[in-house]
């Protein structure tokens, strides 16, 4: 019986109050008390002498003052109201009083209403009611709305700071005024850091220095039993996209330890003070969530080397929240448990300070990746996609020469879409195709009005670097040649570079004849350049002044390098040769890109015949692939001493 009485017992309802439904009451009961009298009557103003006349005529019904207001209505009878329509619009009112007028503090009202009235007659006499105003709803609101007004102010606040406190640490509430100097990262909680190792393909000599980390977290005993120390940071230093973000999480995930991330960016703020004031709260909570990670990403805003930012002074905030980072990381002892991770692109701008050993005990590049590394990288975002049976990731991950994990994830993505928009059931290699180039080269412009001598000058053009590149050894091989205009290139050759470690004065050369390989041919057809080898040129000009300034390429110049690895440079208003020598550089550069233009000349005008076949077929077909080029040309010319 207990049972079924418990399954009949209904549930009650608690009605909860939402502190928004006594915004709307108080709001709605000030606008009421303000407009209360919107609805009476809309009395018109006249003088006292009008009213005098009125009351003489016997059109009034009745008058009332208030005595403290100085102030009177009155009400004509309704007899007499039609001769007052004009005043009202043409219209008899239908409310009352119809009348009101001012008198001066000087007017006494029983004498000048007793002298009115006794120019009556008895049965004439007009009722004057006279009134004190209390005005008492006045001095309330007076009193009581600034005081409510100040409540609702605190209130809002005060839940503001709660919804604030939820966030890890007690920060997070956006217009929060009390959280302003608490660190803004973000705690992950170790049972939610679900990225491991198999999540980040590639980077593996990134990966062997990180493991240690993780070991270090998980087993701390086994190194400070024989003395060893802790580290306690290590910097993360690559190009963007390389997964340094994701790399830092994984050493969290993989140690099963809290895990902080924060950008250097959130350390910097207007207020003076702020900053220093965050990176205490940081590693205060770091400190007690411990053993535990703390990622720091783009730490450059913040550790930017000190003197060297133009335009402050040297106590610039920025500035004092950096000294703070590094009293920070000097503060907490070596077994304490936190390790500092940090990622940058821009290593040679950092503070020496933060750099030493220390601070950041290790440095951990993390490169673009090498073509098994891409091929990992594929199979990490090829998951979930329906991909055609014949796709060969390998062949992906060669026509992808430079590209970072962040652009792969991106061509996967494209390749998809793409797909989609043509209508097919499974993605294939060709969707990844034109996915690179809409990702390299911008949006196909299929509308592009071009004439037909510029389309003339642009196919001559473009198979002037492809043969160029076609018969010089050390060039980069050829994929494909194009007419189709892409984002501003009205043309392009692309290439699949052989990925070196060192570069030789014979391959660049060869590189830099395949760059003006254009500009060359538009001369040998035209008779004179055009702009169209804007982008060639610029390139080819800073591969020339990099042989001579920076690889000492130059038997004139010498075995002198001036290049700046440490960036300090630019802050320096003087050049590190003298006028002289710069002359000279000037010169070996303009000689140097004279005679790759006098050799690219002279190979183009030896091959003229087949580098016109090439052009013809490229106006033909718009598009030609390197076998193409091979039927007219033959095999490409390969370097004999290359391994």
């Amino acid at each position: 019986m207990s049972t079924n009485k418990k399954k009949n017992t209904p549930k009650i309802k608690t009605i909860r109050l939402n502190l928004s439904w006594f915004y709307i009451l108080l709001v709605g009961g000030i606008f009421f008390l303000l407009f209360r009298d919107g609805n009476k009557a809309n009395p018109q103003k006249i003088e006292w002498a009008e009213v005098q006349e009125m009351v003489l005529k016997g059109d009034v019904k009745d008058i009332h003052f208030v005595r403290n207001d100085f102030k009177g209505t009155l009400t004509i009878k309704p007899d007499r109201i039609e001769q007052y329509k004009s005043r009202f619009g043409g219209e008899v009112p239908s409310k009352s009083p119809h009348f009101s007028f001012l008198v001066s503090a000087s007017f006494d009202a029983e004498r000048e209403f007793g002298e009115l009235n006794a120019q009556l007659g008895e049965t004439e006499r007009v009722p004057v009611i006279m009134e004190h105003d209390a005005k008492i709803w006045d001095g309330v609101l007076q009193w009581t709305l600034p005081l409510l007004l100040l409540i609702v102010f605190w209130v809002w606040m005060f839940r503001g700071m709660n919804r604030g406190m939820g966030g890890p640490g007690g920060q997070g509430g956006g217009m929060n005024p009390f959280n302003v100097g608490k660190a803004q990262g973000k705690l992950t909680d170790k049972n939610k850091v679900n990225v491991t190792f198999k999540d980040v393909a590639g980077l593996y000599g990134a990966k062997e220095e990180v493991v240690e980390i993780v070991d270090f977290l998980k087993n701390p005993q086994k190194y400070t039993s024989l003395g060893a120390k802790i580290p306690k940071g290590a910097l993360l230093v690559g190009p963007p996209g390389t997964g340094k973000t994701l790399l830092a999480k994984a050493v969290a995930g993989e140690a099963n330890v809290p895990f902080f991330s924060i950008s250097g960016s959130d350390f910097v703020e207007m207020f003076v003070g702020v900053g220093a004031s965050r990176v205490r709260d940081l590693f205060q909570q770091a400190k007690e969530k411990a053993p535990c990670i703390v990622f720091i990403d783009e730490i450059d805003a913040v550790g930017r080397a000190r003197g060297k930012n133009a335009g402050f002074s040297g106590n610039d905030e920025r500035e004092n929240t950096l000294n703070q980072l590094l009293t920070e990381m000097d503060g907490f002892g070596t077994n304490s448990g936190v390790i500092v991770l940090a990622a940058t692109n821009r290593a040679d701008i950092l503070d020496k300070a933060l750099m030493r050993a220390g601070r950041f005990d290790r440095q951990i590049h993390v490169d673009l990746p090498e073509l098994k590394e891409r091929e990992e990288i594929f199979k990490v975002h090829l998951k979930g996609l329906k991909l055609d049976p014949d796709f060969d990731v390998t062949f992906m991950a060669k026509h992808t020469p430079g590209f970072s994990g962040a652009d792969i994830a991106n061509v996967c993505n494209e390749a998809a879409l793409t797909a989609a928009r043509r209508g097919k059931k499974k993605i294939e290699s060709q969707d990844f195709l034109d996915a690179v180039d809409r990702i390299i080269g911008g949006i196909e412009k299929k509308s592009s009005i071009i004439t037909p001598f510029e389309k003339k000058s642009i196919a001559h053009h473009e198979a002037g670097h492809a043969v160029v590149s076609w018969l010089l050894p050390h060039a980069s091989p050829l994929f494909k040649v194009t007419l189709i205009p892409r984002g501003n290139a009205l043309g392009a050759a692309w290439y699949l570079p052989e990925e070196h470690k060192l570069h030789t004065k014979s391959q660049m050369m060869d590189e830099m004849c395949s760059l003006i390989g254009g500009r060359v041919a538009e001369e040998i057809l035209n008779g004179e350049p055009s702009t169209g080898a804007l982008n060639d040129l610029e390139r080819l000009t800073q591969m020339a002044y990099a042989m001579i300034q920076y690889y000492g390429m130059s038997d004139k110049v010498g075995n002198l390098s001036f290049y700046d690895s440490t960036g300090a440079r630019g802050y320096e208003f003087t050049k590190p040769y003298s006028e002289k020598t710069a002359e000279m550089m000037d010169e070996e550069v303009k000689k140097l890109v004279k005679e790759i233009h006098d050799k690219t000349l002279k190979l183009l005008k030896d091959h003229q015949e087949g580098w016109e076949a090439v052009a013809n077929l490229l106006l033909e077909k718009e598009v030609i692939f390197a076998d193409d080029v091979e039927a007219i040309l033959g095999p490409k010319v390969k370097d004999e001493g290359a391994a």
